[in-house]
């Protein structure tokens, strides 16, 4: 791998690590305009590299007792089915759309970086329907399975907002969230790429992973000593920057 592939890998797991979510919007890019992937296999390695950074990630807060089982047991499950679904969608969508689909994504990602939700952890918040939760979920899944993001920056403020959690337990929950459908939508990805004659690169998938969350680690750790509104902002600059490029590469001129 180049120079900028190592520097990429380690910018995904900086920025999870610093910021809590968003990071992993970063692995697609990486993968198809660095590493010189066809965006389909870019996808599937991206969903392992998540899953894997966002497992780890999880360890921390799981033996702080900061994840929330109930509300795993209702998202995850739909989030699951919801990124096969995404993932066997796939099947009948252009890499060039799946690209639009990823910007556009990304700029969503960098208006909410840019502008955060009002996220209180100490005002009350009413618990979401279960029939509910199973629709955010699902609904979620298929962008993950579809375009290979984790969406911790829409899961943690539908935990927050819609499934009545503190901040630090939706954090937690998110990362084992996007985990599980993350490794269930690459699951179901093999079976697209087989259906191409494509297949992914397993040494690139290991090397980025591990980079990424040796990242996460950093990151997490020197997190305190920055200033977590301006790093958002310039992270949110970054995206508009690369969902504009992403649209210009992808564009039908």
């Amino acid at each position: 791998m180049s120079l900028f592939t190592w520097i990429g890998a380690l910018a995904i797991g900086l920025s999870l690590g610093l910021l809590g979510s968003g990071g992993s919007i970063l692995t697609v890019p990486v993968l198809v305009y660095l590493v010189g992937q066809d965006p389909k296999v870019a996808i599937a390695g991206s969903l392992m590299i998540v899953g894997l950074i966002s497992l780890f990630s999880a360890l921390p807060y799981w033996r702080k007792k900061l994840i929330s089982w109930r509300t795993l047991a209702w998202f995850a499950p739909p989030g699951m089915a919801g990124a096969v679904a995404g993932a066997w969608a796939a099947h009948f969508v252009s890499a060039q759309l799946q690209m639009l689909i990823f910007a556009a994504l990304m700029l969503s990602a960098a208006y909410l970086m840019w502008k955060p939700l009002k996220l209180n952890d100490e005002a009350p918040h009413e618990p979401r329907a279960w029939w509910k939760i199973i629709i955010d979920g699902f609904v979620v899944g298929a962008v993950t399975g579809m375009v290979g993001v984790g969406g911790g920056f829409l899961i943690i403020p539908a935990l927050v907002l819609l499934g009545g959690l503190p901040m630090r337990l939706a954090v937690g929950t998110s990362l084992v969230i996007i985990a599980l459908k993350s490794f269930a939508g690459f699951w179901e990805y093999l079976h697209v790429l087989e259906s191409l004659h494509l297949s992914v690169d397993w040494t690139v998938i290991w090397l980025i992973s591990a980079v990424g969350i040796a990242g996460g680690w950093l990151g997490h750790h020197i997190s305190h000593k920055m200033n977590q509104a301006t790093l958002r902002r310039v992270f949110a600059v970054f995206l508009v920057f690369m969902g504009a490029f992403i649209i210009y590469k992808n564009w039908p001129f």
